[in-house]
């Protein structure tokens, strides 16, 4: 009984808790952003700054120019520039639609009809990023030519006389009107729209198809109700990758082109590169910029996707 009555032994002073050890490589992921968060930095946000300054200053290239937050710039550049804004966006969105209606077939038949040739049309759909950019557009000077094969096809079946009413070419005549813009926008994005498409037309499950077939759905029922909205971000994409770099592109206006037909970037560049009006040119960069940044995020909202590319 003496034995059962005792008290227990004191309890020996635990020992402190040691702290889990910190995993190592926890920065590891934040050091690999690094590189390209510098590049950002310094060729993407610094030259922003750098032109945000200056589309507010004042001055001549003689005297130098002074930050004065000169905000009327912006409202000089627009109300004598905005024919060449509306003419940039008509020739993008034609371009954009062109590709899309060329590039959505192409793409189909490359995802679900192609078999062993598929490797080959990527690479025939690629190919024209092998050449230069400006020897592209130069082809389409003699593709377009006065007097060339296709100018006289074009005559033959009569589709000069619809353009000309409409106010794309002028005549006989395809080179400097803005058939030939939208001509050379659109065979120089067309790569744009249809690899986006075709990667999202390849992740669609044929089982699908099949089930839908399975349901007595018609070919055309099975592409409206089935394949066409699973596409959508590959559709979204497309356009988004073809509509910005049109809209602001200038090498196609002044190769095929005239003084009628000057896009928004013809007028950056001489601004920049002739006239030397660095205050005038940011501004229409930045005017740009905001119009497209607004167009974008209009179209992705009602396009009803999210999910890119």
């Amino acid at each position: 009984m003496a034995t059962l009555t005792e008290a227990p032994p004191p309890l020996s002073p635990t020992a402190p808790a040691k702290k889990p050890p910190r995993k190592r490589g926890r920065l590891t992921p934040y050091w690999l952003l690094l590189p390209g968060l510098l590049w950002l930095i310094v060729f993407f946000a610094l030259p922003m700054i750098y032109q945000a300054s200056t589309s507010v200053q004042t001055g001549s290239l003689e005297q130098g120019y002074k930050v004065t937050w000169h905000l009327a710039t912006y409202w000089d550049a627009l109300s004598a520039y905005w024919p060449q804004f509306l003419r940039s966006v008509l020739y993008a969105s034609a371009a954009t639609i062109l590709c899309l209606v060329l590039g959505y077939p192409l793409a189909y038949l490359i995802a679900f009809r192609a078999g062993r040739w598929r490797n080959l049309i990527m690479i025939l759909v690629i190919a024209p990023f092998f050449t230069s950019f400006l020897i592209r557009t130069l082809a389409w000077k003699t593709i377009l030519a006065d007097g060339g094969p296709v100018v006289g096809a074009l005559n033959r079946l009569h589709v000069l006389d619809v353009t000309s009413w409409l106010g794309w070419t002028a005549g006989d005549r395809v080179l400097a009107t803005p058939l030939a813009v939208v001509c050379g926008l659109t065979y120089n994005f067309l790569p744009f729209m249809i690899l986006p498409l075709y990667s999202s037309l390849e992740r669609i499950d044929g089982r699908l198809h099949e089930a839908a077939g399975d349901l007595y759905a018609r070919p055309s029922t099975v592409f409206r109700k089935v394949t066409f909205p699973l596409s959508m971000p590959g559709v979204v994409s497309g356009t988004l990758l073809t509509f910005i770099p049109a809209a602001g592109d200038y090498v196609n206006a002044e190769l095929l082109g005239s003084t009628d037909t000057r896009m928004i970037g013809n007028v950056i560049q001489t601004q920049f590169l002739r006239v030397l009006d660095y205050p005038t040119a940011a501004a229409l960069s930045f005017i740009l910029m905001a119009a497209i940044l607004f167009m974008v995020t209009f179209y992705i909202r009602r396009s009803g996707t999210e999910d890119l590319v």
